[in-house]
């Protein structure tokens, strides 16, 4: 479960959701939460059920001081790499806040290029409860963004899979070729790319 921490200070929590999938945005949250408001069951987004995430995502939006979501293109993954796209959706959110934080923490190894003191927390998603809230901000709202596309793409799964490599997704890709979603930089999607032009 993850603590509150740093209560005196405006501390935003910062996480982000879609590093992995083939396809689809990457998308950052930011999240300053109110210490007079705690959050209940605030942990890792992964560890949490689909219905638990989307109770918890109306709650954190309810009671946070102030929260943000922003996000990096497909094209911006393929131009600059998931990386830099994640570091870049990540400042987004940061500075999309209508609250400056005194502070930023962040789940992972390193910070984004943002005009505030950044400490980079592995596993802050499991310890730290800004960074939890952030988490679940941005996988709800990139799962949802998932399920929208799924409709405009239909045939791959992206609403089942959120466009995560899975063996359902690589059939889809096999046999339907990728689509204007799919991240071209990426190694299956690139072969795939290379056997159509050849």
């Amino acid at each position: 479960m993850a603590n509150n921490s740093n209560l005196n200070q405006l501390i935003a929590g910062v996480d982000e959701a879609g590093r992995g999938p083939l396809a689809g945005p990457v998308v950052a949250a930011a999240v300053i939460l109110d210490p007079q408001r705690p959050i209940q069951g605030l942990t890792d987004s992964k560890k949490l059920s689909e219905k638990r995430r989307e109770a918890l995502f109306i709650e954190i939006q309810e009671k946070a001081l102030a929260w943000s979501i922003a996000r990096a293109s497909v094209e911006e993954i393929d131009d600059i790499n998931i990386l830099h796209a994640s570091m870049l959706a990540m400042r987004r959110a940061v500075l999309d806040l209508f609250i400056q934080p005194q502070a930023v923490i962040v789940d992972g190894n390193r910070c984004p290029e943002i005009p505030y003191p950044c400490r980079a927390i592995i596993k802050g998603d499991l310890t730290e409860a800004a960074i939890s809230a952030a988490s679940i901000l941005a996988k709800v709202s990139r799962d949802r963004e998932m399920i929208a596309l799924d409709k405009q793409y239909p045939g791959y799964g992206f609403a089942g899979h959120k466009a995560y490599p899975t063996k359902a997704h690589f059939t889809a890709l096999q046999e339907l070729g990728p689509c204007a979603i799919h991240r071209r930089s990426f190694a299956p999607v690139k072969r795939l790319c290379l056997d159509v032009q050849g």
